[in-house]
């Protein structure tokens, strides 16, 4: 194995070659723990920790790796452990709020070509939740494409009504209907995957993620379950993310089933997936029109003209108000934390200057 053979492009081999230095070896993260780290090297796994030096200069959890990063290392005890001081740079980056009330960022998966967003044609789909994902994989730069799982537990007109609803919110997208029970259908999806590209599997718990990660594979690596029969929702069978060579050599990344996926800094993202929406704001009287009471409000009239559906519209602004509030409760954490940190440092510098 080489590291073209765990996804490196010619752009990240760039990275690497300007800021690798000698006794160091370049690596990509395959699994991210609380504490530790799982690296390969191109030749075979290591687990790894941090230097302290990494740990001291990281601002936010951009400035620590993720899967599908690619890092300096240095390799100890002949091959058996390693410890991480450099992120390189990312290509591209999959991140969300992080879950529950704590306003920060949560990386996903980084350096990755194309986001498969697996929805369920049950209970499951949802297309809010769609418009959500759409928006954070845009944000990173990530091409998605939408995968409908249990196709074979609807019918067809049912399944037919799922396409067009999502039709007629991207009438570009890329959308494949499949089931884990069909082999043409997986087989259909693993002609998705070109080899020595990297790809992220995201959705809700139970959904089909990890079986069809499996079924790609050609084993089962994964841990999976079935759905709670009184709500349709899933168990988390992922419980970390992680990064699998394939046969062919396509890479995935599986994730563990995510049903919240706070926005934040999601500006490219709103831009693209709402596109209809931001053109007709050019109409708006006002510059600083909240679409909601104003007169002369392109986007109220669009919608009285059954040019915009009401659903559309809120969701747009959901995300809207959602991800400003989000990124500036950030920002303001972050300069608190800057602001603090400097203080230390000059606590620990004037205790230096004193001996």
């Amino acid at each position: 194995m080489s590291l073209h053979s765990i996804g490196l492009s010619l752009w990240s081999e760039y990275q690497i070659e300007d800021r690798i230095r000698e006794g160091w070896t370049a690596a990509r993260v395959i699994a991210v723990h609380r504490t530790m780290y799982v690296i390969h090297d191109g030749e075979k796994e290591i687990k790894a920790e941090l230097t302290g030096r990494l740990k001291f200069i990281a601002e936010t959890p951009r400035d620590l790796p993720t899967v599908g990063d690619w890092v300096a290392a240095q390799v100890l005890d002949d091959g058996e452990f390693a410890i991480i001081d450099i992120v390189m740079p990312r290509r591209t980056v999959i991140a969300r709020k992080a879950a529950g009330d704590k306003i920060d960022e949560q990386l996903i998966a980084s350096n990755v070509d194309a986001a498969f967003i697996v929805q369920a044609c049950d209970q499951d789909f949802n297309l809010r939740r769609l418009e959500r994902y759409l928006v954070a994989v845009r944000s990173g730069n990530v091409h998605p494409v939408v995968l409908l799982s249990k196709s074979d537990l609807a019918t067809s007109d049912q399944l037919a009504q799922r396409l067009a609803e999502i039709r007629q919110i991207e009438p570009f997208l890329s959308v494949l209907p499949f089931s884990n029970e069909n082999e043409n259908d997986t087989a259909r999806v693993a002609k998705l995957l070109e080899p020595g590209k990297t790809y992220c599997l995201l959705g809700s718990s139970g959904v089909g993620k990890s079986t069809l990660a499996n079924r790609l594979i050609g084993s089962e690596l994964l841990k999976t379950s079935s759905i709670r029969e009184n709500d349709g929702k899933g168990k988390h069978t992922t419980t970390s993310r992680q990064l699998l060579v394939l046969d062919h050599g396509a890479i995935l990344i599986d994730t563990p089933g995510m049903r919240e996926f706070g926005a934040i800094g999601i500006d490219s993202g709103l831009l693209q997936t709402f596109s209809e929406i931001e053109e007709l704001i050019s109409g708006c009287r006002f510059n600083d029109c909240s679409h909601t009471v104003e007169s002369g409000c392109a986007l109220r009239q669009a919608v009285q003209n059954d040019e915009l559906s009401q659903d559309r519209l809120d969701s747009y602004l959901k995300l809207l108000r959602e991800a400003a509030r989000n990124d500036m409760s950030l920002a303001e954490r972050r300069e608190k934390d800057r602001n603090q940190a400097k203080f230390y440092k000059k606590v620990i510098q004037a205790k230096k200057d004193r001996r």
